[in-house]
């Protein structure tokens, strides 16, 4: 195969993916669809996380190769509250030095990617995120000394070939 057409198979099943995601997401409302709606919409969450007053959140990440995480917030009866995409600008900046890794998880969701540099030594976690030039490929990182803290954040941007 040859690169064109590598390039519009990737472009055609992302075109997909995220159109059935799209379409999956407009036809869950706010207030109104409940627990297994969205069960059976999206499937099973990668995690659930129980929030202070009760409700939960499930996580929905689009990786590694997608740049979203969904987070769906559902109330105490099940009924689903809000649909968040994870993966901000606004969420990258909250995230502080000496956070811990379940903190920055409950944050942004699943990483595409988790590697350890034992000579450095940090493990890295890395997010794919919309790039600020087309066809390049982006993505945010999370810098966690080996005892799981976050040390600092960076972002690089690939340009293909």
């Amino acid at each position: 195969m040859n690169r064109v057409s590598r390039i519009l198979a990737v472009l055609a099943s992302a075109i997909g993916f995220y159109g059935c995601d799209a379409a999956h997401l407009a036809e869950l409302k706010p207030g109104i669809s409940t627990a297994q709606e969205v069960r059976g919409r999206l499937g099973p969450p990668a995690a659930e996380w129980p929030n202070t007053d009760g409700s939960v959140t499930w996580e929905y990440p689009r990786g590694p190769e997608g740049t979203r995480c969904w987070m769906l917030t559902l109330n105490q009866s099940g009924v689903l509250q809000k649909i968040e995409q994870a993966l901000t600008e606004e969420n990258f900046a909250r995230i502080e030095k000496g956070w811990s890794a379940e903190q920055v998880r409950r944050l942004l969701g699943k990483p595409a990617s988790e590697v350890t540099f034992p000579l450095k030594p940090e493990v890295v976690w890395d997010w794919r995120i919309d790039p600020a030039q087309p066809n390049n490929r982006a993505f945010f990182s999370v810098h966690f000394s080996l005892d799981g803290f976050v040390i600092r954040t960076s972002r690089r941007e690939e340009t293909p070939g």
